[in-house]
C-alpha cells in the first residue's frame, strides 16, 4: 500500500516537540501496538482503539505536558489534543505520516460541571488526526474512550482506515451529540503554547478543573 504521496506529506513522519515520535517509549508502544505483518490502515486502525481507550478526563490546559504524547502516554489519561498528539505519534513511529487538527464543535452531552465552568456548548479547538493513508488524508477522532461513550449512551467510534472517523453527530436516541462548526486546519505539531493561552482568554473559569469525568458522566445521563 502507498503510504507517501508527495515529498511535501515527509515532514509529517518527522517527530515535534509535543507529537514526540522519536520518544523511546513511543517507539516502544507503536512496535508492541502494531499487528503482525499489518497493512498501514490495519496497524493505524490498532493505534486508533488503543488510543481512543485511553481514559479521556479533565486536563490543566495550562500545563504543557497535557498536549505532549508520550507524557499523555505516560498518564493512561488525556483530553482531545493530548489524545490526537499520542495517536499521531505512535503513526509517524511506523512511517504513517499523521498530523494534528483542529477544530470547534458543539458539545451537547458535556457533564453539567464542565458546562458550568466554560459556560457555552461550543468547544474551541477541539483536537483530532489526519493520517495518510493510501495517498489520502483521512480524519480520525480517538477522543472518547468506550466505556465513557457507555455512560452518555452514544456507540464508540469506530475507525476503518479508509473513511473520516470524526466525532458522533448523535447519540443512540438520536438526539445531537457533537456538530463541527469550524475546522482550523492540520499542523505538524500541536500549537501547544497558544492553546495554553487560548483556553485561558476563551474559558478563564476552566482552570483547575478535576474530578472523575466518567463517574460524573454516568450520573448526569442515568
Amino acid at each position: 500500500m502507498r503510504t507517501i504521496s508527495t515529498d511535501s506529506d515527509l515532514v509529517f513522519l518527522s517527530p515535534g516537540e509535543y507529537v514526540d515520535s522519536d520518544h523511546p517509549a513511543i517507539r516502544t508502544a507503536a512496535a508492541r501496538l502494531a499487528p503482525s505483518g499489518a497493512t498501514p490502515a490495519q496497524t493505524a486502525g490498532a493505534f486508533y482503539v488503543a488510543v481512543r481507550d485511553i481514559y479521556y478526563d479533565y486536563v490543566d490546559h495550562g500545563d504543557l505536558e497535557v498536549y505532549r504524547a508520550s507524557s499523555v502516554l505516560a498518564a493512561g489519561r488525556g483530553y482531545c489534543v493530548g489524545k490526537a498528539s499520542l495517536y499521531a505519534a505512535l503513526c509517524r513511529a511506523r512511517g504513517i505520516p499523521a498530523r494534528v487538527g483542529f477544530a470547534d464543535v458543539k458539545n451537547h452531552l458535556a457533564t453539567p460541571r464542565l458546562l458550568e465552568r466554560i459556560g457555552t456548548d461550543l468547544f474551541a479547538w477541539h483536537g483530532f488526526t489526519e493520517v495518510l493513508l493510501d495517498g489520502r488524508w483521512v480524519k480520525a477522532s480517538p477522543t472518547f474512550n468506550a466505556s465513557l461513550c457507555e455512560k452518555l449512551g452514544v456507540k464508540p467510534l469506530e475507525f476503518d482506515g479508509v473513511s473520516d472517523a470524526i466525532l458522533q453527530p448523535f447519540d443512540a436516541a438520536g438526539r445531537t451529540f457533537m456538530r463541527y462548526v469550524k475546522f482550523h486546519g492540520a499542523f505538524h505539531d500541536v500549537p501547544a503554547r497558544f492553546l495554553k493561552d487560548e483556553m485561558a482568554r476563551l474559558y478563564p473559569r476552566l482552570g483547575g478543573l478535576t474530578g472523575d469525568m466518567q463517574q460524573e458522566a454516568a450520573e448526569a445521563h442515568a
